[in-house]
Parts: structure tokens; C-alpha cells; sequence
């Protein structure tokens, strides 16, 4: 039977991995909320934060701030690159099948992959953790790494900020109001389409920041973009798509699950995430904190 200081190392590992996946899965659900868009390309955005973020620290160096300029810069670009895909190619597609939507944002993906060969290889790279960060400390008996501490007080500072902005500031009523009832919110003088584009720059920033946030402790590769769209899936069906608690939530659950998957059956440890989202989808096909579409 595992001490108590192992079961809590490996439940402080799902927490961190857990925290990655609400920056990123809260982006892609705040853009399937309010545009009703399922934005297949958020995982390259992920991708493309991770690789701007070093080339941004390869360019600065890793001196004292710098990396965190760079995972600032990095996240900024890619809300800026989010914003020309809106503008200028997705939103042609409104209104549209989803299924066109699927294959252009997969489309995206084809394109962010071969780009992202091009410009930086297929070679593994990656980031050592940032100055100040670098050591561990002893936590109710088990170490844990500074940079885990600091990403595991910074999912839920995040996530309380985003949840003030959209229930506490006038931007945030009409980012719920876009999502209710958009053509009313037209014909009281709101311009949507640029509503939708500072929606669609707000969630690509989130997944460029959890990208960048990613690198000192994963390497940046390509495909890497695959696998985390196919986790923030998993994680907003299990939550509920568009619920902003309900992503956070489907987070925390998929990191205990799979840190506790590996350590009950290390060889079927995704098999037991993918059969919880079998059974939400069953029990409750809009998440554990969603709501049917159009209620």
C-alpha cells in the first residue's frame, strides 16, 4: 500500500497537469460558448506558444524576467495571429455546418504543423525552468519543484480572474449576452463581429500562455499540438462545453484520474479518462456542469 507522502506527490503531479489543461481547455470552451465555434486549431495555437516562447528566450536569453517576457510575448502573438484567423478566414464560416468548421480549423492544424517543421526542425527542444523557480520544496513530506508550486497557484488565480471579468465587468455581461442571444445584442447597438473577435484573441492568448507556460517542463515538439486538443476535449465533455466552472473542474478530474490511472494500471491508464468521459456522455451528455444546447 503506498505511503500517504506518494499518493499526495502523485495527486500534486495531476493538479499541475491539471492546471495546464484548464488554460488551454478554457480557451477552446470560452470560444464554443460565445461563437459557437469547435476550434480544432486551439491545440496548434498551444504548439505555436510553446515554440515562440523559445525562440523569444533563444533571442532574449534566460537572464532574471526574461523568460517571463517571453512567455508573455509568445502569448501575446498568438492572441494577435488568433485574431487575423477570425478576421480574415473563420468567420465566413458562421452560420455554417459544423462540419466546415471542423475541417478548416483541422485545416489550420496541417498548416501550423508543416509551419512549425519549417521554422524550428523536428528535433526535440526545450526550456530549463525560469530563475527563481529552479529548486523544490518538502510539502506535507514530498518535494515538489517551485515551478509545479507556482503553476498550481496560478490555474486557480486565473481562472478567478477570468470568471470576474465575465461576471463582474460590463465586457464580461456582454461576452454572456453574445453567447444568449447575439442578434438581440446586435440590435441594441453592440458590435458583435468585433466582440467575436476580441472572444476568439482572448481564448487563442489562453492557449498560447498555457503553450508557453508548458516549456520548462515538456518538450516542444511537433504533433504535440494533436495530443493536447485531444486532452482539452476530453476535459471540456467531461466539464461541459462552454461552462467556464464546469472546464475547470473536468481538468482537476482528468489530472487525478490519469495520475491515479498509472499508478493502479500503468498500462491502461488513458483507458480509464476515456472511460469516464464514456460515462458522462451517457449519464449526462452536456457535462457534469453543462447545460443542453438551447436551454
Amino acid at each position: 500500500m503506498p505511503d500517504l507522502s506518494f499518493l499526495l506527490a502523485q495527486s500534486l503531479s495531476g493538479l499541475t497537469a491539471a492546471m495546464f489543461l484548464f488554460l488551454i481547455a478554457s480557451g477552446l470552451s470560452l470560444i464554443f460558448g460565445v461563437l459557437r465555434v469547435l476550434n480544432f486549431a486551439h491545440g496548434s495555437f498551444y504548439m505555436l506558444g510553446a515554440y515562440l516562447a523559445f525562440q523569444f528566450v533563444l533571442w532574449g536569453g534566460m537572464g532574471p524576467g526574461r523568460f517571463w517576457w517571453a512567455v508573455l510575448g509568445a502569448a501575446l502573438t498568438i492572441a494577435i495571429v488568433g485574431g487575423l484567423v477570425e478576421r480574415l478566414l473563420l468567420r465566413h464560416l458562421y452560420g455554417k455546418d459544423e462540419l466546415y468548421q471542423l475541417l478548416f480549423t483541422y485545416g489550420l492544424v496541417l498548416i501550423a504543423s508543416d509551419a512549425a517543421k519549417k521554422a524550428w526542425g523536428t528535433q526535440q527542444l526545450s526550456l530549463s525552468r525560469p530563475p527563481g523557480l529552479t529548486g523544490s520544496s518538502r510539502v506535507f513530506g514530498t518535494m515538489l519543484p517551485h515551478y509545479n508550486l507556482f503553476i498550481l497557484l496560478l490555474g486557480p488565480t486565473i481562472a478567478l480572474g477570468l470568471w470576474l471579468l465575465l461576471n463582474r465587468t460590463r465586457a464580461g455581461r456582454v461576452i454572456r449576452a453574445a453567447a444568449l442571444d447575439r442578434e438581440m445584442l446586435g440590435a441594441l447597438g453592440v458590435n458583435v463581429s468585433w466582440l467575436y473577435t476580441g472572444v476568439f484573441m482572448l481564448g487563442s492568448f489562453l492557449g498560447g500562455l498555457g503553450g508557453a507556460l508548458v516549456t520548462p517542463v515538456r518538450a516542444i515538439v511537433p504533433g504535440m499540438d494533436v495530443e493536447i486538443i485531444v486532452e482539452a476535449f476530453i476535459v471540456v465533455v467531461i466539464g461541459g462545453l462552454g461552462s467556464f466552472w464546469g472546464t475547470f473542474l473536468g481538468a482537476v478530474i482528468y489530472g487525478q484520474v490519469l495520475a491515479f490511472g498509472i499508478l493502479i494500471v500503468p498500462a491502461f491508464s488513458i483507458f480509464s479518462v476515456f472511460a469516464l468521459m464514456a460515462v458522462v456522455l451517457i449519464v449526462r451528455p452536456w457535462g457534469l456542469l453543462g447545460q443542453p444546447l438551447g436551454t
